[in-house]
């Protein structure tokens, strides 16, 4: 598997497990909570096989930035959190700064 396709599913995922975290009630519903274990396990797993191509610090940096940023869009979409001007512009500085990252990347 290529290795940005895995750190992407690997931040896809990263969101996953945030939302599971959100419907698990603390994690005292059991199967958000199975499935934010899952979500966890599969995301290690595929940075894990990123991390045989990619350089360490742009993959991690990568793999939290699709999960911070994907965690704020869905906030904003799904459960009604603020989507004010410097909230859209922080979200849009962590963007460009896995743009940069990845342009820069040597992999």
């Amino acid at each position: 598997m290529n290795g940005w396709l895995a750190l992407f599913a690997a931040g896809l995922l990263e969101i996953a497990w945030a939302m599971g975290l959100k419907y698990s009630d603390g994690l005292t519903r059991f199967w958000p909570s199975a499935a934010t274990a899952l979500a966890i396990l599969a995301s290690f797993a595929l940075m894990a096989i990123a991390l045989k191509s990619l350089p360490f610090g742009t993959a991690y940096a990568v793999w939290t930035g699709i999960g911070a940023a994907g965690s704020i869009v869905v906030g904003m979409l799904l459960f009604g959190e603020s989507a004010d001007p410097v909230r859209l512009l922080c979200l849009l500085l962590i963007v460009a700064g896995m743009v940069g990252l990845k342009l820069n990347s040597s992999a």
